[in-house]
């Protein structure tokens, strides 16, 4: 049984905490269980922006106007960052497949 090592199966997540990634995209995870990733993390964020999008702005100071963007910002980056795994799985895939 042959081990791929980490830097061909795993491609890390953007990162801006850290300098180095400490979260990694499965590249050999099943289709559908990478769109089923991005499909739950698209729902969230859409759920919470809409109901951001319903909040009174005055009612919150601009500590937490701050919190609700950096959140949004965290989980769009994951979605593009697993949506980045998935076109590249579908650009190599043989044409007739």
């Amino acid at each position: 049984m042959t081990t791929q090592h980490p830097p061909h199966r795993f491609t890390p997540m953007s990162q801006f905490a850290t300098d180095s990634p400490v979260l990694h995209i499965d590249n050999d995870a099943p289709l559908r269980e990478l769109h089923n990733c991005v499909s739950e993390r698209l729902n969230a964020v859409l759920k919470y922006l809409n109901l951001m999008a319903c909040t009174s702005l005055p009612d919150y100071a601009e500590n937490d106007i701050n919190t609700v963007t950096n959140i949004a910002r965290i989980m769009v980056q994951d979605i593009a960052d697993v949506f980045g795994v998935i076109e590249q799985r579908g650009f190599d895939t043989p044409k007739g497949l």
